[in-house]
């Protein structure tokens, strides 16, 4: 799995790539020292992963991602890294399409963990921390052009695969627990995101908590804990 490091501090990009290289399976492929860097760098490398840093100075990590999903058919995944827990540029990146965040003083072991389950996708990254970030913020319907009607026209069926999306389990584990075939739970999810207008599952769960559709605390959600 190749990864795309990118912090505009250069002691933090040469110790990530320190860390990632001695993990098996994974490569850095390359490093960028702030948000403009990376479209060019993603385009010319093709990275499986951007392990990206939220504040940079020129074009932060929000704006790099954004730039990221609307400019390539195929983008990169994208694991935030960030300082703080409770950062609204966490939630920010989420929103903008990120799959997942971790915090820079986090293990080794778990940010390679990380980085291999963004890349797979099939499950959320530690939906006990984004409910404590979506429990900070303020859930406008449509304020702010996420979600669009979409929301509204949710199949009970899809709603449970949302709610249960919230909770961190990965397909295998949505259709055991809905008593389904794992190619029904596939097209669910499918749906929600489409529906959503979701780029990934992790982006999915935070428009629903956006727009009110899932309401943190009501959920039952486990999961990782982020600070484990």
């Amino acid at each position: 799995m190749t990864v795309l490091v990118v912090d505009d501090e250069e002691l933090t990009r040469a110790g990530l790539r320190a860390l990632l290289s001695v993990q098996p399976g994974l490569e850095v492929v390359g490093e960028a020292a702030d948000g403009t860097e990376v479209l060019p760098l993603v385009r010319r490398l093709r990275p499986r992963v951007v392990l990206m840093d939220v504040r940079m100075p020129r074009l932060d990590g929000i704006q790099a991602t954004k730039r990221l999903r609307a400019e390539l058919a195929d983008p990169p995944k994208v694991v935030v890294i960030t300082t703080f827990e409770n950062d609204t540029y966490v939630w920010d990146a989420l929103l903008a399409g990120a799959d997942g965040f971790i915090r820079k003083r986090a293990p080794v072991a778990q940010l390679a963990d990380v980085v291999r389950m963004v890349a797979q996708g099939d499950s959320l990254l530690f939906p006990d921390a984004v409910r404590r970030l979506a429990a900070q913020q303020q859930p406008i319907p449509q304020a702010r052009g996420v979600g669009g009607t979409g929301a509204a026209s949710l199949t009970a069926r899809e709603e449970e695969t949302l709610r249960l999306m919230a909770q961190g389990l990965s397909n295998q584990q949505i259709a055991g627990r809905m008593a389904v075939r794992l190619e029904t739970v596939k097209t669910h999810v499918a749906n929600v995101l489409a529906k959503l207008n979701a780029d990934n599952r992790t982006h999915a769960v935070v428009v629903a908590y956006e727009t009110g559709v899932l309401v943190p605390g009501r959920q039952g959600a486990t999961g990782t804990s982020f600070d484990r």
